[in-house]
């Protein structure tokens, strides 16, 4: 037995499938298969109910994948440690973000942290808002950037930016040309929305609600770059984090449209396991993200006429 078998039997109990698991691992499904057997022969009891889709463990699987994870874990940050014993960063740190996030910031986060410590290893992966909190109660990541952020029993969160919510049309739709515009206008408007079990979508209801707005919601999305490429066909509007939308403006896709009188904004916040310290080299990369929590992007061009009203910013989803 040893800690690559370890992590490949807890790889296939999170993923629930052989498949995903064994590519995780950069092996056959097979090979994976045979893992899990001979786990079981070792112990004397099954550890995976097979006839089960998607896979399940036994409850003696259970038990041994919450032992195996930890030690894991534990070896990870002993790994670490030791590894930056003489102050070079040469470890590894596992983040797991939601899409939009993902795409719009962490990429030039990783590059810096890249630079600054060429020996670390950063895992970057882009996940559903519930799949990114499953991976850090799991842990499978060490740190995740998720939107509306809250501390649970498991997780620790803390506020980490904010991005304000402009209306978001196509350039032919009758609001493209204003400046701005008040919520309450959005009363009986055609509005792309965010899935109703989301809470952006909650945010933003009770927002419009508040000031007697209710838009008549034509589709709903579980992310942003759908909801895009709806209101670009002229769909609907929609109400979006303005960083999403950046390289839509520059491409004259999307314009957008200032709130008056309501300061929308979509708080973005990192969370980690609680009372579990985090190994020392994605410590390291929580002190960059910190550091970059005031950053403002800045449009590479930004127009407020009568015509026309773009803030270009970025790209992304929820």
């Amino acid at each position: 037995m040893n800690l690559k078998s370890l992590k490949i039997f807890c790889d296939i109990v999170s993923r629930r499938s052989f498949s995903r698991a064994a590519e995780d691992n950069g092996i056959s499904q097979s090979a994976a298969s045979q893992v899990v057997s001979q786990l079981e022969n070792r112990l004397g009891v099954q550890l995976i109910e097979r006839s089960k889709r998607p896979l399940v463990p036994t409850r003696e699987g259970k038990v041994f994948f919450d032992g195996s994870r930890k030690l894991i874990a534990q070896y990870d940050a002993l790994e670490d440690e030791v590894r930056t014993l003489h102050e070079e960063v040469a470890g590894r740190v596992r983040v797991a973000a939601i899409y939009s996030v993902g795409l719009h910031h962490m990429s030039r986060y990783v590059q810096e942290f890249m630079s600054r410590h060429p020996k670390a290893n950063v895992r970057l992966e882009y996940l559903h808002p519930d799949r990114v909190l499953e991976s850090v109660e799991q842990g499978q990541a060490d740190i995740g950037i998720v939107s509306y952020p809250r501390s649970t029993r498991t997780v620790e969160a803390e506020p980490w930016r904010e991005e304000p919510i402009v209306l978001v049309c196509a350039p032919s739709h009758p609001l493209a040309g204003r400046v701005q515009i008040g919520l309450g206008e959005l009363h009986g408007q055609r509005m792309v929305g965010f899935d109703s079990d989301l809470v952006i979508r909650h945010e933003l209801d009770r927002a419009l609600a508040a000031h007697a707005a209710e838009p008549v919601v034509v589709m709903e999305f579980d992310n942003i770059e759908t909801i895009k490429r709806a209101v670009e066909i002229d769909a609907g509007v929609a109400l979006l984090p303005e960083p999403t939308v950046g390289r839509e403006l520059a491409a004259g896709t999307l314009t957008t449209v200032r709130l008056a009188g309501a300061e929308l904004v979509r708080p973005l916040g990192i969370i980690h396991g609680r009372g579990k310290p985090l190994p020392p080299t994605a410590e390291r990369f929580l002190e960059l993200l910190r550091g970059h929590a005031h950053d403002v992007d800045v449009p590479p061009t930004t127009v407020h006429s009568e015509s026309s009203v773009s803030s270009p910013l970025m790209q992304t989803t929820p």
